[in-house]
Parts: C-alpha cells; structure tokens; sequence
C-alpha cells in the first residue's frame, strides 16, 4: 500500500502551496492563512517574474468574516515578507 500523504513545500516553517496564480501559505489549522494571486509578470532574462501580486489575509474560522486585510505589491519576495508579518513568523 502506498503513501498518500501528501508533503508540501514550506517557507519559513509554513506551507506554501501554489495552484497556477494563486498561491496560499500558512497552516490551515491556525487561525488565518493568507492568500497571494499573481495578477501580472514580467520577463527578467529568461524568467517570468511577479510584478503585481494582491495579498489577503483569510482568517479560517468560517463564523468569522473571510478577509482580515489586504494590500498589493509590486514583487512575490515582497508579498511573502508581508506575509510572514500578518502570520507572525518567526525567522
């Protein structure tokens, strides 16, 4: 029988998870996650690069209202910083 638990990738200690341009990271047991969706890219040489991202911080707790804040940024390194501010992560 084999293994079907699935391991995600992490970023400081949290799950990331991307499915085309949207991306959720944060832990779906805590009480908030927070949701980034590429909304354009740019080339950077031979790479497509983030250049406009909106960022929501979703709380779980479906009794609750679904977004906390939201903001945009011009970079996906940016967008994961601010993440990791709402989420409160340690380095």
């Amino acid at each position: 029988m084999s293994d079907t638990k699935k391991n995600f990738f992490t970023y400081k200690g949290l799950p990331l998870v991307r499915k085309g341009n949207q991306l959720y990271y944060g832990n779906m047991y805590d009480d908030f996650v927070v949701w980034m969706e590429i909304k354009s890219t740019k080339k950077v040489g031979d790479l497509e690069v983030a250049d406009k991202v909106k960022i929501r911080k979703m709380s779980t707790d479906l009794t609750k209202p679904s977004i906390d804040k939201q903001t945009d940024t011009d970079s996906l390194y940016d967008a994961l910083d601010i993440a990791c501010a709402w989420l409160k992560v340690k380095a």
